[in-house]
């Protein structure tokens, strides 16, 4: 991707472009994802998440690095007035796929239930009307890099590219969020005839939002014990919840659940989910997007079929992981001359990456013909216990 090319103005790409300084590409191999006992830290008047959802991801990896030092000085790096992060913990090595209890010990237990953090709004530059155009020119030309990279896409009609593109900004002004622009957004619809993942931009606020591309998804999928609903939201992608990355070993099922090694775990932290069994209800949940193994269950994306999570496709983790499609917070971080092993070295980062993941439930009563469901070949594949695999 090129950034602005304005003359005699340095780019926003050049802006972005850190000191990456050379660190182990594995951590210690001691990870697990680790399950929670189901009476840990409950959400006040609501019976606690069960003990096999509310897992954090992996077991932090005793590493010796000072994260929360390392937040402090990316916080003076940041051009973006984004929120402090919190202390962060120690990077978590690969984390093997399973359902399985672990016998290595939690990482941070869920918060109480809480008011929902206050989202800040990034500051960018404004933009003359010439320079919002060549921006948004350029900006768009990840279109073609989505097409090529993403084998997994949905041919979504202008007409809903630009419906969605609305709901995009209603759930950004219900969070004070609605002059956002000059970063890539994601979007996903939970709704059961839908379960899509949507690429935004736009230059300048007060812009209509612009799709970059489109894959399927699967998303929480009540009516089973310890399923939650996708919770609804903007949700911000920042290290105070540390991401990692999956072994790609299989869980007891013969299941990947994170998907093939190396695969990102984008982790949002502790949120408040809807039970989908029982009376319903509220309980905490860690909230993730990831890929899911790719044999069996990625045929299967196009259903609600997870346990909260946000499953996409393989292509498309690699999509945003490689130009650091929602890295803007980490990539401060690494700015400020932290080594981050999460971060592969050969990353090529996108000069707008952003920072949020919004669900939305479009509530639509049929499915799209560009979002078709999974066949009955695709459903053959899945063994038994295969969907208890996040």
């Amino acid at each position: 991707m090129n950034a602005d090319i304005r003359p005699g103005a340095p780019t926003r790409l050049q802006q972005l472009k850190v000191r990456r300084s050379s660190f182990a590409r594995r951590a210690l191999c001691a990870a697990a994802c680790v399950w929670w006992a189901a009476g840990a830290a409950p959400v006040a008047g609501a019976t606690p998440a069960s003990a096999a959802h509310v897992a954090s991801g992996a077991v932090q990896a005793a590493n010796g690095l000072a994260m929360s030092a390392a937040a402090s000085a990316a916080s003076a790096a940041r051009t973006a007035s984004a929120p402090a992060s919190a202390p962060l913990p120690a990077s978590p090595a690969t984390a093997p796929s399973g359902n399985a209890a672990s016998v290595g010990a939690p990482a941070s237990t869920p918060a109480p239930a809480s008011a929902p953090a206050v989202l800040k709004l990034p500051e960018h530059a404004a933009l003359t009307h010439a320079q919002d155009v060549e921006e948004t020119h350029a900006a768009l030309r990840m279109r073609a890099v989505f097409a090529r990279e993403v084998t997994r896409r949905l041919r979504v009609p202008l007409a809903d590219q630009r419906a969605y593109g609305a709901r995009l900004q209603a759930a950004l002004d219900d969070h004070n969020l609605g002059a956002l622009a000059g970063e890539f957004v994601v979007l996903v619809d939970r709704n059961a005839n839908v379960q899509a993942l949507f690429i935004y931009f736009r230059a300048s606020p007060g812009e209509p939002w612009l799709m970059i591309g489109a894959s399927p998804v699967a998303t929480g999928r009540p009516g089973e014990f310890d399923h939650f609903l996708t919770p609804l939201g903007v949700f911000e992608h920042t290290p105070a919840n540390m991401d990692f990355r999956a072994e790609g070993t299989m869980n007891q099922n013969g299941i990947r659940g994170y998907g093939r090694r190396d695969m990102r775990i984008y982790d949002l932290g502790w949120v408040d989910g809807e039970r989908g069994w029982g009376k319903g209800g509220v309980s905490q949940m860690r909230f993730q997007m990831h890929a899911t193994d790719p044999d069996r269950l990625e045929p299967l994306l196009g259903i609600r079929h997870s346990k909260g999570c946000v499953r996409i496709p393989a292509s498309l983790n690699v999509f945003l992981d490689h130009h650091g499609i929602i890295d803007a917070e980490y990539e401060a971080l690494a700015a400020s001359g932290k080594s981050l092993w999460v971060l592969h070295s050969d990353r090529v980062v996108t000069p707008w990456a952003g920072r949020f993941i919004v669900v939305v439930d479009s509530e639509r009563k049929t499915r799209p013909a560009w979002s078709p469901a999974p066949g009955s070949k695709a459903r053959a594949k899945v063994p038994v216990g295969g969907d208890q695999a996040d």
